[in-house]
């Protein structure tokens, strides 16, 4: 696929065949101050060799790329110090996608840190999705946290960081000098063993060994391994306490636990917790976790958007949920309860706290077993002059939950 429009080209999904495309490409960046875009994802035969042409000439002054998406390109960690120097050198440069580069590894990203902690680096977006990393790579990055001011979104998910290495970059997080606002940082559900086992399947194409491209990027198993587990939190509380600037928070399929909330939302209460947007999406919650957060939200004024999707919290969780939302400090637009095993009595906790919350607008209720009893009571709520709902998602669990 290619497609021009203006100061964007898009060439995706096994369009540049060798590295004779990828010199065509590195003199138009070098003639044309006009391009602000280019996505060459998928691109499997690019390549180390065909990308550090590239990078060459993003040193040039004429260069005024802005975006460069190089997702799923076999590219190794001999590319990352071509890309390094391309960062000490280029100021325009502001989002960066690596993802689904399984070879880059920590070795990778320790080169490209380095590049990131240059006074001429501007880069505000990097993605590091499904890149093989592990804690060293954290080390690394936080490192970069600490010296670069510019850097304002982070995706680290899929990859095999632990809580050790949560740990390492919440000391970044912690620095003065970060800006960061959005960190993703999803599980990676699988030993690294059976992941190589499983993803690195090989093919032969015109005499080259790659990575089949049809298989699926995460691979999870019911109850398999995952890389956050409580002992995280502790450090990520700490860092939202001392970073005004962390805005967005991501740790969905991460075994957190009610204890591992239970600290996080101490962070949350802090003053200095700017957070807007938390997601604990599938990370093995119940009830005990709800009073916990319903005080962060009773003294957090900045958290709009909240998904507790597909955790146990039950009728009993949303009960004490619900006097959270009902305090006059919280403003909480958006709040996810998707598959939370709730019944109608969960519907009566609700209604009366959009009876007197203004500001929740967006209520995903979907895949419970709330019946028409529980419709019926939420109505209530939803005719009360205080209320300003406009999104509200209640699609029918057909099979009763059990235990």
């Amino acid at each position: 696929l290619i497609r021009y429009c203006e100061d964007i080209v898009r060439m995706t999904g096994w369009c540049l065949h060798e590295s004779s495309s990828c010199a065509s490409l590195a003199s138009a960046l070098k003639s044309n101050p006009h391009l602000t875009e280019l996505d060459l994802s998928e691109n499997w035969l690019l390549q180390d060799s065909g990308v550090e042409l590239l990078f060459a000439v993003l040193e040039s002054p004429n260069c005024r790329l802005k975006t460069l998406r190089l997702s799923g390109c076999m590219l190794s960690e001999s590319s990352c110090a071509s890309l390094a120097s391309a960062l000490k050198s280029n100021p325009h440069l502001t989002e960066l996608d690596l993802s689904e580069n399984w070879l880059l590894q920590d070795s990778g990203v320790k080169l490209l840190s380095a590049g990131l902690e240059s006074p001429n680096c501007r880069l505000k977006t990097l993605r590091l999705r499904s890149c093989r990393l592990s804690e060293s790579s954290c080390a690394s990055l936080a490192s970069a946290l600490k010296s670069n001011p510019h850097l304002t979104e982070l995706d680290l998910s899929v990859n095999r960081l632990l809580d050790s290495g949560v740990e390492l970059l919440s000391a970044g997080l912690e620095s003065p000098n970060c800006r960061l606002e959005t960190l993703s940082s999803n599980a990676q559900r699988l030993q690294l063993e059976e992941f190589l086992t499983l993803y690195l399947s090989q093919i032969r194409h015109d005499g080259m060994e790659l990575i089949c491209p049809t298989f699926p990027i995460l691979i999870t198993f019911p109850h398999g391994n995952c890389c956050l587990v409580t002992r995280c939190c502790a450090s990520l509380a700490s860092a939202l306490r001392s970073n005004p600037h962390l805005t967005e928070l991501d740790l969905s399929e991460n075994e957190l636990q009610d204890s591992g909330v239970k600290l996080l939302s101490a962070g949350l209460e802090s003053p200095n917790c700017r957070l807007k947007t938390l997601r604990l999406r599938r990370c093995r919650l119940s009830e005990r976790c709800c009073a916990s957060l319903a005080s962060a939200l009773k003294s957090n004024p900045h958290l709009t958007e909240l998904d507790l999707s597909e955790n146990r919290l039950q009728d009993s969780g949303v009960e004490l949920l619900s006097a959270g939302l009902e305090s006059p400090n919280c403003r909480l637009k958006t709040l996810r309860l998707r598959h939370c095993r709730l019944r109608e009595s969960s519907c009566a906790s609700l209604a009366s706290a959009l009876k007197s919350n203004p500001h929740l607008t967006e209520l995903d209720l979907s895949k419970n077993w709330l019946q028409d009893s529980g419709v019926e009571l939420l109505s209530a709520g939803l005719e009360s002059p205080n209320c300003r709902l406009k999104t509200l998602s209640d699609k029918i669990n057909k099979k009763e939950p059990h235990g």
